[in-house]
């Protein structure tokens, strides 16, 4: 089937241009102005925007093992509502992905049910604890995007060593939790003047600095590709800052919650617990700074469903993750683009360019002959975020109220309609 968009701005070589995009099958056939209507579905989107799909190279999807809490199929329609178009979801799953085996389980439910493209991480060590026995990279290699224990750190230097030795072999990165277990004290806030005025126990900045300090230098050793997961401390910043300068194959990724919010916006509610903490305004506005420079290259949700009993137990007794995928543009073309903070172009490339071109996903050029994984979005729609409109089981946002100014109307994955919003009169 052809589909013709038209009358929107279409993101062309870092800048947007009036165009049409003409979509034949699962590519796009052309893109121009006046491109023929006849035997095409024409979608009108004048006034709006056309961007590759957006790619979120951090999700937690929860299947196999803890479909109470998300599954491969609501995971991945609340992506396309959200304007994803590829997501990487992370390997705390049971089984863990970490043997070709188990990897299997994930795949199959991948390939029934997935919504978007959905490209899987495989364990770097045997059941995803972060310490023991080392995966065989080389066999989970051709069916991952990279290899992380996200949810812990890899405690042992030496292990790591060897675990980045292996992998720079396979070509995929190494995509790092940065957590030193020994620092943590039981802290589950961040250590900052929240914690110690309302008597919680804090996670210190350095539990997460230390051990990216401890791997840049061990990327060093070994040339293996490495990527942090959701920095979120001044210190961490300037490290991977300093390992770019260099020439070091490094590379990071931040979070919404971490551009937009510190520790002086927590609430007595466990919608405001993630792991990494809300940190300091300082640790915000350093991230803010990483993302101008480039230093942090991409923009990642760690969209981390919960059920809500798991979540309604306050700061201290509540599940740590929050939801992320559908008010992630939102929020960020509101709180970012909005206030002059960062241009649109800039937010372009960190949540739809730069995840491909790091984690070697292809696509991010609407041009003819290439993939129709497209989004159109509304960028002065105002609205608010509302978690009674998600399509993720998860519910459990800090933007829950926020009001907003941008919309996703149309997600494209393969040129197949993967989310249309309503108000897109077909």
């Amino acid at each position: 089937m052809k589909r013709l968009l038209q009358g929107a701005e279409v993101w062309r070589d870092g800048g947007f241009v009036r165009a049409d995009v003409l979509v034949d099958g699962d590519r796009i056939a052309a893109v121009g102005l006046g491109l023929p209507v006849e035997g095409c579905e024409v979608v009108p989107l004048g006034g709006m925007k056309i961007l590759p799909g957006l790619v979120d190279v951090h999700v937690h999807l929860r299947e196999p093992g803890f479909t109470a809490k998300e599954s491969i199929a609501t995971g991945t329609r609340a992506a396309a509502h959200g304007g994803y178009t590829t997501v990487c979801p992370m390997p705390n799953l049971s089984p863990a992905p970490d043997s070709p085996e188990h990897l299997a389980v994930e795949l199959e439910a991948i390939r029934r049910d997935a919504a978007v493209r959905v490209v899987p991480y495989g364990c770097i060590t045997r059941g995803q604890k972060g310490r023991g026995e080392l995966v065989d990279f080389d066999a989970l290699a051709p069916d991952v995007v990279g290899f992380s224990d996200d949810g812990r750190g890899v405690q042992e230097e030496a292990l790591m060593r060897e675990a980045m030795r292996r992998v720079a072999r396979t070509g995929r990165p190494v995509v790092a939790h940065c957590e030193v277990e020994a620092l943590l004290d039981k802290g589950y806030i961040h250590d900052g003047g929240y914690c110690r005025a309302h008597g919680h126990r804090g996670i210190s900045s350095e539990s997460e600095w230390r051990q990216v300090e401890r791997d840049i230098r061990l990327v060093a050793e070994t040339g293996c590709r490495y990527h942090v997961c959701h920095v979120s401390t001044k210190e961490s910043v300037e490290l991977v800052r300093r390992a770019k300068a260099a020439g070091l194959p490094v590379s990071c990724e931040t979070a919404p919650h971490y551009l937009v919010l510190c520790d002086e916006d927590l609430r007595e509610e466990g919608r405001f617990k993630m792991n990494p903490p809300l940190r300091s305004r300082a640790d915000r506005e350093a991230l803010v700074a990483g993302l101008q420079d480039g230093t942090i290259e991409v923009i990642a949700t760690d969209h981390a469903p919960h059920t809500a009993a798991e979540k309604a137990r306050g700061l201290a007794g509540s599940a740590m993750g929050v939801v992320g995928l559908e008010c992630a543009f939102a929020v960020l073309n509101t709180a970012l683009v909005g206030r002059g903070i960062i241009s649109f172009a800039r937010l372009v490339e960190a949540m739809a360019v730069a995840p491909r071109r790091i984690f070697s996903l292809g696509g991010g050029t609407i041009a003819a002959g290439e993939p129709a994984d497209l989004t159109a979005v509304d960028t002065e729609r105002a609205g608010t975020v509302d978690p009674d409109r998600f399509l993720s089981m998860g519910r459990s946002t800090p933007f829950a109220g926020m009001a907003v100014r941008g919309e996703v109307m149309l997600t494209l994955v393969g040129g197949r309609e993967a989310y249309r919003n309503g108000d897109l009169k077909r």
